[in-house]
């Protein structure tokens, strides 16, 4: 009734003074407010995550109201680590709360899109002609095909309708697969592990169709081959939770704070627990004011450190006192106690490689593979022995595959480390150095190429005669400089001497005084002889994007070794870039490539495809004289650097796609006309000639790639080292490169590769991107198809920071016309089964693929490598030469076969890293749980994979880590090659099954399998390396040990048999350039250095609003207050970089944090964001790859070769980046470049 009453006598309330007269009533109606308060209501809230490439797999509530999505925060409901670690929660950043802008932004691609004048084109085309000669008709006719790539890069897209543009994708893949074979599709997306099933999307579709994966990890020059060559594994590292395990932890090259965002409260938290920490880089980054002590280290001299802290290591832990702990470690988890034959070369003993049963009379009683097993000194029976664990137990025998201490028989052993005590004399030693290559930006020293250090040898009567032997161990410390009182030369009788690799050299290399390289390492050792080992490095990308980045790695590598921390809690290396681990990968893999239909799949290392298909060959400025090791042993050491990929792909090293000139879909007939089996043809035929290796002639057009897609990733935006040859050569568009090529400079040209005075322009008739933005890529793009966002689909995603699997979960429906990737390319599948029985029905494609590693085929060539070409050995497929397989194709069905679960799952099973396993029991499961197939044809009865969902539970179903029963399985099987019990690491979790609604529910952690190293237990943290350590599961090396020691043939050429300091190289790319176009404005030369940001993940959120209006607004530069006097410039100047490659242009950043000589551009900044022209270019001002250029190390290249061996995303050459110089100068005319485009040839007319 007071209510009513007020309502009537409201206009004559009494307003009384109140609060002293300051109190003030209004009248106002107080429905403003609504806009707050209603801004944070809510309908519902869904979990989901971030697909982005940062490793924080961070768990976050999705707001939803009315149909959209409002807002974000962080979950807060993962499993409890243990009790006596900190949680992992709450994870997430500011970069991840800001990602629900993307959703509504007028950055989001709403509809399909396509260039205006291809669209016109095929218009016209489909009035009168099928889909397939409709495409035909487009790029077989010059003008046409110049019409719409020469304005890529430069607008002109309308919108399409779904049907049209899936059928003109499905007509392009079909007629390339037909003309010139399906190995000519070619498609990137990266990392997996960010969203498992869009990744499997695409590359389930381009598998069916025989189409080519390409690799990511090392194109990113995330994973260092390091880790393949010392562990036979790519990166395993600990998750983020071992942190607090540790006693000492050096942060070298990671800015965890920065750059590891959700996890570094481990290290903060940590350092109150009493952890002690150095932090090493070259600026004063985020994470150096958290360490104890900062090493300012000269940027790409690591290895030069690392070596000198190695040295005292050596010295006062294994020479002077010998730790107890560190010496039983290396003896049983090292190569250190081994054998290495010395051979006389010019004059002088060098390593030779491993000595192996077989070189012994009688093979020292092994009949299965003694080649490729390894031998010691045994002190307990002082004879040569064959310890068990080396490669040579793995494949063709089972029981003996540990690294028990024993020998093959059964004996246990104690293997001799140094021979110093049974010598029969001391010999001079020769080993390679580096440091005194002279560098206008790098100090060098004036020691010898060549340092002989003495070291106790034996003399052993072998099968071929008498030859002199070492231990790795006695090699390793001479390596080192280490004084071991044997006198010669070039040993150190105090750290205060100039001999390499003494802490006194290593301040004059790095810029780092003795006494912090010697304090840091003594209690890096000393708290891990206290500890057993739980001293630790987190490391960064920073260190592997040197083109000697392997010798980084191994020098750190070392130190861990020799302190006995890897494999243990709280010790070893954590390394981390990106999402590296997909965790449910054995479960995954047949999913993503197809692998319950046929087998093997395409897959590629994109570092060297896009070498060769985007021409960088062409310029290259290295030679390999320039890399080779002065004690190289003979062999043919000359060519180009793509010489030594050719001969790589030909021996079956490396893949190499597109494989043949000829097309891959006839040569089983061919086979058949001849009446040979097509592996046997094939060999004849490269012998005769009648066949050819495409790259080869990488410029004819039958060798190009045709049709690309891009999902997932901003592939010209970000990761494309070298971006102006992509966009010269692979585009055939407007470019910024301004060096010349080997044929205008009349330079040496490759031996292996037929030269074209003119090399193409537009390799591509058609590049496809799929993305939620409209990226670089997608400006690049012919068809751009709208996806949807993180928080409209689902998916799964992990990461090696934690155990958990979480999911992506579809919040809302995708906005405007978007879709997800599965859905997307679902319907590209069924527009090629539509039209492909225009020119394809049911195929013979002859598939030639790498030998593998994890296969038998690993153990291809044990000594020195034979080439088929040269007349030096037969060509063998899968041991000379690629493995040929013949693998059915059933073009009308690809639709079908792609949403249906195949036969080999149940004909063959599943397995991974050489351990295979029986899966009907799983794909019986899988057909109550998604049901079966019931339409007729060839996948009537089998398990349904139709939506994002179906194909979640596909890949949790077979895989050991999400299913016990599965884990349990392939723990019984590496026990039957092992020979030791492993089972009950995963039976207590054999009943558990993760659904994809359990990790919707709620984050779940993972089951312990032997797809990695570690464990998932409630006792101990996830840590790379503890299986081995703890399980005595050899590593998987041509040891069975951690090898430090690289016996290859092409290791020893290149000087990296053991680790050594090797400067940065001269890329020449600065004078060349250097005056061809001044300004008038000062110049200074810099190192460019590509770091993590702290605005986005790569290039997401680089063109977020929230995330630009907190940095610059746009693309920056960083320099040092010293260079920025000497251009003339001032802070926020634009200003522009260029060197040979092309030019960048940003604002500076001018900080007293920056270390002199150093620009640093932070990958990854998009160019459509706020970029004006370039004056040295005339282009829009480029990315930061816009001045860098590929190399290749052909260490990289090696293939069949245990370790060695070829595998997708493990081993191949990588796509470095920071050995690059530029020249910095202000911008004298900012250019924004508004106006039409110069020399674009106009559309006739608009699509219709």
């Amino acid at each position: 009734m007071s209510q009513f009453l007020d309502r009537l006598t409201f206009f004559n309330k009494v307003k009384e003074p109140f609060s002293n007269g300051h109190g003030i009533t209004t009248d106002e109606d107080r429905g403003w407010e609504d806009g707050y308060r209603l801004r944070w209501q809510h309908d519902k809230i869904v979990r989901s995550t971030h697909g982005a490439n940062c490793t924080g797999s961070c768990s976050w509530k999705i707001y939803v109201k009315g149909g959209i999505v409002t807002w974000e925060t962080q979950q807060t409901d993962y499993p409890r680590t243990r009790p006596d670690l900190p949680n992992h929660e709450p994870r997430g950043c500011s970069r991840g709360a800001s990602y629900s802008w993307y959703l509504y932004s007028g950055n989001r691609v709403k509809y399909p899109l396509i260039r205006s004048r291809l669209l016109r084109h095929w218009r016209a085309a489909r009035k009168t002609l099928a889909p397939v000669a409709a495409w035909k008709s487009i790029v077989e006719d010059p003008k046409k095909r110049q019409d719409y790539i020469s304005v890529r890069g430069h607008g002109g897209f309308v919108r399409a309708k779904w049907d049209e543009v899936t059928e003109i994708i499905g007509a392009a893949n079909a007629y390339t697969a037909k003309t010139y074979g399906p190995d000519r599709v070619i498609g990137f997306s990266p990392i997996p592990a960010m969203s498992m099933v869009s990744y499997a999307a695409g590359s389930r579709y381009l598998s069916l169709l025989g189409g080519v994966c390409m690799s990511f990890y090392d194109w990113y020059c995330d994973l260092p081959p390091a880790s393949p060559q010392t562990w036979g594994e790519q990166t395993d590292v600990p998750e983020s939770a071992d942190w607090y395990n540790a006693g000492f932890i050096i942060l070298w090259g990671s800015n965890v704070p920065q750059t590891r965002t959700p996890d570094a409260h481990f290290y903060t938290e940590a350092r109150y627990r009493g952890t002690k920490s150095a932090v090493i880089c070259p600026d004063y980054s985020e994470a150096s004011k958290f360490g104890d002590i900062w090493l300012s280290v000269k940027q790409g001299t690591d290895a030069a450190l690392a070596m000198a802290m190695g040295h005292v290591i050596l010295k006062e832990y294994h020479v002077d006192r010998q730790a107890k702990y560190f010496r039983d470690y290396v003896r049983q988890y090292t190569d250190m106690p081994l054998l290495v034959k010395l051979v006389r070369q010019d004059g002088r003993l060098v390593p030779d490689r491993f000595l192996r049963a077989s070189d012994f009379a009688q093979s020292l009683g092994e009949a299965n593979n003694p080649e490729w097993k390894t031998v010691g000194f045994d002190e307990i029976s002082g004879k040569v022995v064959v310890p068990n664990g080396s490669i040579g137990f793995r494949w063709g025998e089972t029981g003996k595959w540990n690294i028990e201490e024993k020998e093959a028989g059964g004996r246990a052993t104690t293997l001799r480390l140094s021979l110093a005590d049974i010598k029969d004399e001391f010999a001079d030693v020769s080993f390679p150095y580096f440091g005194n290559i002279e560098n206008e930006h790098f100090t060098h020293s004036d020691h010898a190429s060549v340092l002989n250090r003495r070291v106790p040898v034996k003399k052993l009567a072998l099968a071929e005669g008498e030859t002199l032997v070492a231990t790795v161990h006695d090699l390793f410390i001479a390596n080192y400089g280490v004084d071991r009182r044997f006198g010669g030369e070039n040993v150190a009788k105090s750290y205060d001497e100039d001999t390499p690799y003494t802490p006194a050299w290593a301040e004059r290399i790095t810029g780092v005084s003795r006494d912090k390289i010697i304090q840091v390492a003594r209690e890096f050792a000393t708290n891990a002889e206290k500890t057993n080992g739980r001293s630790m490095v987190i490391i960064g990308a920073a260190m592997n994007h040197w083109y000697h980045a392997d010798m980084n790695y191994r020098g750190v590598i070392n130190m861990l070794a020799m302190c006995g921390c890897i494999g243990q809690s709280g010790g070893g290396w954590s390394h981390y870039v990106g999402q590296e681990k997909l965790r449910p990968q054995a479960g995954w893999a047949p999913l993503a490539f197809a692998l319950d239909w046929a087998r093997p799949p395409r897959q590629q290392n994109s570092t060297s495809f896009f070498y060769a298909h985007t021409d960088q060959w062409r310029y290259e400025t290295m030679h390999t004289s320039d890399i080779l090791s002065p004690t190289a042993p003979p062999g043919p050491w000359d060519g180009a650097i793509i010489d030594y990929n050719i001969r790589a792909a030909r021996m079956g090293w490396l893949p190499a796609y597109p494989t043949l000139t000829q097309n891959s879909l006839g040569i089983a007939k061919q086979a058949a006309d001849v009446a040979l089996e097509p592996k046997d043809y094939v060999a004849r035929a490269l012998k005769s000639g009648e066949l050819s290796f495409a790259w080869s002639d990488p410029d004819s057009p039958q060798n190009f790639p045709r049709n690309m897609f891009v999902w997932r990733s901003n592939l010209l935006g970000s990761s494309g080292k070298g971006h102006e040859y992509f966009l010269k050569h692979l585009l055939g568009t407007s470019h910024g490169v301004l060096g010349k090529d080997l044929g205008e400079e009349g330079r040496e040209r490759p031996k292996e590769v037929r030269w074209h005075d003119e090399a193409p322009r537009g390799k591509l008739d058609l590049l496809l991107t799929l993305d939620f933005r409209m990226s670089t890529t997608c400006v690049y793009s012919d068809i751009v198809l709208p996806t949807a966002t993180w928080y409209e689909k689902n998916d799964l995603n992990t990461s090696d920071m934690h155990p958990f699997i979480h999911p992506l979960t579809g919040a809302v429906d995708p906005a405007w016309e978007a879709k997800s990737d599965w859905e997307i390319y679902k319907a590209i599948a069924k527009a090629f089964s539509k039209v492909a029985p225009e020119v394809l029905g049911v195929e013979k494609d002859v598939v030639l693929a790498p030998i593998m590693h994890d296969s038998p085929g690993e153990i291809a060539q044990a000594f020195e490598p034979k080439d088929w070409k040269k007349g030096e050995c037969a060509l063998i497929p899968g041991k000379t030469m690629p493995m040929v397989t013949v693998v059915e194709r059933d073009y009308p069905n690809l639709y079908k076969r792609f949403t249906a679960l195949g036969p080999l799952m149940e004909k063959v099973g599943n397995g991974i890293k050489g351990i295979a396993w029986q899966t009907g029991h799983e794909v019986e499961h899988l057909k109550h749980l998604n049901g079966v197939v019931t339409e007729e044809g060839p996948t009537k009865g089998m398990a349904r994979i139709d939506s994002d969902i179906d194909a979640a539970e596909v890949l949790l179903m077979l895989a050991p880590e999400t299913n016990g029963e599965v884990a349990v399985k392939s723990w019984e099987a590496l026990s039957k090659t092992t020979g030791r019990k492993h089972a009950h690491l995963a039976l207590p979790k054999e009943d558990e099954k993760i659904r994809f609604r359990d990790v919707v529910a709620q984050p779940r952690k993972i089951i312990s399998a032997p797809t990695w190293s570690g464990l998932e237990s409630e006792k101990v943290c996830y840590n790379a390396g503890y299986t081995n350590v703890h399980e005595l599961i050899p590593w998987r090396t041509l040891t069975g040990r951690q090898q430090l020691y690289q016996d290859h043939l092409w290791m020893r050429a290149f000087g990296e048999g053991f680790c050594v300091y090797r400067p940065p190289i001269d890329l020449r790319a600065v004078k060349p350039v250097q005056g061809i176009k001044p300004n008038g404005e000062k110049e200074v030369v810099l190192n460019f250095i590509t770091p993590h940001q702290k605005w986005g993940i790569h290039s997401t959120y680089t063109d977020n609003l929230l995330m630009l209006t907190l940095s610059r607004g746009g693309p920056i530069v960083w320099l040092s207050e010293v260079d920025a006097r000497k251009a003339g410039i001032v802070d926020n100047d634009w200003v522009e970089a260029y060197n040979a490659n092309g030019a960048l242009v940003a604002r500076a950043v001018v900080s007293q944090r920056m270390k002199e000589g150093t620009l640093f551009m932070y990958h990854a900044q998009e160019k459509i964001v706020n970029v004006p022209g370039s004056e040295m270019t005339g282009q829009r001002g480029g990315i930061h790859n816009s001045v860098t250029r590929t190399v290749l190390k052909p260490t990289h290249m090696i293939g069949g070769y245990v370790q060695l061996a070829y595998g997708f995303n493990y081993y191949g050459t990588i796509g470095t980046n920071r050995d690059e110089f530029v020249v910095v100068r202000k911008l004298r005319n900012v250019d924004w470049l508004e106006r039409p485009l110069q020399g674009a040839t106009p559309a006739v007319e608009a699509a219709e």
